[in-house]
């Protein structure tokens, strides 16, 4: 059996603008909202888990490689959702989280990483060895020979905990790998006075030339064969406030070294770009599109626009509240890691930043117990009464018009995930989907 991706590759090179969008989301709405959207077009999901977010020792939310690959198998199976049109990927894969450790022990915690990533099932794995390690020469850059003979370390790892996959899961399909990291750190944008480059076509070809021959002298030939993308910056890219937008004729020299490539592009960052520019990437060779902040932005619209409802309908009856937005806020002042070095300015400058900042640091907060109970309090409230059609035309035009137009039911929770979903018919349309809406 094909690997889906490796489709996407052979249409590209072709001619033929195909892509696949990947999510980067551990949020439940947020996945639903995918499955979802799936299974109404008829098109693989693609879901990603970062080596911060999901690795052997729980990541930032809880989960091990084989939790995830559980947790996201169980949402398919509420949704009715056909398992074989499920694509789990592992995103910079490899000593991320572990840089602050000596070299060597970097490095196995990134061969464990990588190895739980396949023994459980995931299929898209992006090799990632760019970070400098503690024992590194911090005055310079790492040589693309030592990052590739990292990279190749890993993906032999891979294949052998792919060969032991084989024995219990034989209809299991050979992992494709994605190599190269031309972006900032995971969950992290630019600022506003930071520059972008664009991925220069002799630090491409460097790239790829040299993993390739790192591949071949680790004797993982048959591996290089299913290496399918290059991580390159084209360009786009998003801070607090700002979005740069793809300029195609800015990158003209990538996307013409790119189809020379018998691989595509993956470009990360892509979140808040237009439908009309990530259909030109798509049909530009990046036709891998990694997405995740716009997701859970658009989450974070949604559960504010209920919480605006829920004012109106509950503005005279002594109900508990769910005072959603006071809620988030308290929680993220309670704990600051994960948005103080992210937002800047004054106090208010940075209270402003945690409702309605394009970075959506307030993702990593929606899964503590006080959000999620605030949560369940605001769709409480709201399915004990009949939300007016003229509140959800004010704060919901979209989900009043297809409520209206009897495209999805009218539940508190599909609200939600229509809401998402806004977001990724851009991704949909971009990769070709024609949209009937």
């Amino acid at each position: 059996m094909v690997h889906p991706i490796m489709k996407v590759v052979a249409q590209q090179k072709q001619g033929i603008p195909s892509g696949v969008y990947s999510c980067c989301s551990a949020n439940e709405f947020v996945l639903k909202a995918v499955l979802r959207r799936a299974q109404q077009f008829n098109v693989p999901a693609l879901i990603e888990a970062t080596a911060n977010q999901v690795n052997q020792y729980g990541g930032y939310t809880g989960m091990n490689p084989q939790d995830f690959f559980d947790y996201v198998l169980s949402l398919a199976n509420e949704l009715d959702f056909p398992i074989n049109d499920l694509i789990f990927g592992g995103d910079h894969l490899g000593p991320l989280p572990w840089t602050h450790l000596q070299n060597e022990e970097a490095m196995n915690n990134a061969c464990e990483l990588i190895r739980q990533f396949v023994a459980a099932g995931f299929t898209k794995i992006h090799i990632d060895t760019s970070m400098r390690l503690s024992e590194d020469n911090y005055s310079s850059g790492l040589s693309d020979e030592l990052i590739a003979s990292r990279g190749a370390r890993l993906c032999k790892i891979a294949e052998e905990a792919f060969e032991q996959r084989l024995k219990h899961h034989p209809d299991s399909i050979p992992p494709v790998y994605i190599i190269g990291s031309e972006v900032p750190t995971p969950g992290g944008a630019i600022e506003e006075e930071e520059d972008v480059h664009i991925t220069k076509p002799e630090d491409c070809i460097r790239t790829y030339n040299s993993f390739k021959q790192a591949f071949q002298d680790s004797g993982l030939d048959d591996a290089w064969n299913r290496v399918v993308g290059i991580v390159v910056q084209p360009g786009v890219e998003f801070s607090n406030m700002e979005v740069l937008e793809y300029n195609r004729k800015a990158a003209s020299s990538l996307i013409e070294i790119g189809r020379a490539l018998p691989l595509v592009f993956e470009g990360h960052s892509t979140d808040y770009q237009t439908r009309k520019c990530l259909r030109q990437m798509v049909e530009d060779g990046i036709a891998i599109l990694k997405v995740g902040p716009a997701l859970t932005f658009e989450l974070r619209e949604a559960l504010f626009a209920l919480e605006m409802i829920e004012k109106e309908m509950f503005a005279n009856e002594n109900v508990p509240k769910s005072e959603f937005r006071k809620t988030l806020d308290r929680v993220m002042l309670s704990n600051p890691n994960n948005w103080k070095s992210h937002y800047y300015g004054n106090e208010e400058d940075q209270r402003f930043a945690r409702a309605f900042s394009l970075s959506d640091r307030a993702r990593y907060y929606f899964n503590t117990k006080e959000v999620r109970d605030s949560i369940a309090t605001l769709s409480a409230n709201l399915e004990s009464k009949n939300i007016p059609l003229s509140l959800l035309s004010q704060y919901m035009p979209c989900q009043f018009q297809k409520i209206k137009n009897k495209i999805i039911s009218f539940t508190v929770e599909n609200l939600i995930i229509d809401r998402v979903g806004d977001c990724l018919d851009d991704y949909l349309y971009a990769c070709g989907i024609s949209l009937s809406y």
